[in-house]
């Protein structure tokens, strides 16, 4: 069921990224629903798409697969101008790379750039409670990150390996986007934060302001005179957002603290 059925072909459009970006996330910004609301666009053939972010981030495969889809919409001829709320960081910062225009508050939280992987080394506490692990695995690095014994400088090496690859394709990602070298990118994109405004002095973004700024470039981009029609795209809600109504993002910050243990991500801590 989709809640506009005619084509908006005057109108702007605009989707949301809020929370923390994964996979299969229902109270957040999960990558179905975000790709929902920017296929809605593309079927609407709307003048132009405002992707509004609010968001520290969050993994990587669907930070990757929500800015490919962002590039779709382009490639429709479609034009995509990216908003930054109060926090547009890391993987919040990657979708935006594939926007034509990026528009940012001064006072924004962006940056964060880069990837990690967090996890417990819980030896001493198991020791001091009596509880040991019985392991049978397939291969020497099968629990690798297990809580129940520490890295050993074999398994930090391969870890740092894929955190280094999954870092350069996000460096190259910035590089791409805002016409800059990979060289240029690197000094600032140790995991520092910064503000709106000084991302703009690092090219990160065009233009300073909010939301209605945004409307503006989106309207010029698309060639609209007169005041714009507004679209604002939302996917329809899940069942378990139906049923538990507010309660469902308190029901899933804790799903998200269980879902990314060990996973690579793009979030600012």
């Amino acid at each position: 069921m989709r809640w506009f059925k005619k084509k908006k072909k005057q109108h702007i459009a605009i989707t949301k990224i809020e929370g923390v970006i994964a996979d299969g996330l229902e109270a957040s910004s999960g990558r179905e629903e975000v790709i929902e609301s920017l296929k809605q666009a593309e079927e609407y053939e709307v003048k132009a798409l405002i992707v509004r972010i609010n968001s520290p981030g969050g993994t990587v495969g669907a930070s990757q697969e929500i800015y490919q889809a962002i590039k779709r919409v382009r490639e429709k001829g479609i034009p995509v101008v990216a908003s930054f709320g109060d926090v547009a960081a890391s993987g919040g910062v990657y979708v935006a790379m594939a926007a034509n225009k990026i528009v940012s508050n001064p006072g924004t939280i962006t940056g964060s750039i880069g990837v990690i992987i967090k996890s417990n080394n819980l030896t001493e506490l198991y020791s001091k409670i009596g509880v040991s692990a019985q392991v049978i695995k397939s291969g020497s690095h099968k629990d690798i990150l297990a809580s129940y014994r520490p890295l050993t400088e074999e398994e930090r090496e391969l870890l740092q390996s894929t955190i280094d690859d999954t870092y350069l394709q996000f460096v190259e990602t910035i590089a791409d986007g805002r016409g800059l070298s990979v060289d240029e990118v690197k000094p600032f994109s140790d995991g520092r934060i910064f503000s709106g405004r000084q991302a703009k002095d690092l090219k990160l973004v065009d233009e300073l302001g909010g939301l209605q700024t945004a409307i503006n470039v989106a309207k010029d981009l698309a060639g609209i005179e007169g005041e714009p029609k507004l679209l604002h795209l939302e996917p329809e809600k899940t069942w378990r957002e139906t049923l538990l109504g507010p309660f469902a993002k308190v029901a899933n910050h804790w799903q998200i603290g269980t879902q990314m243990h060990g996973i690579p991500l793009w979030l600012m801590p």
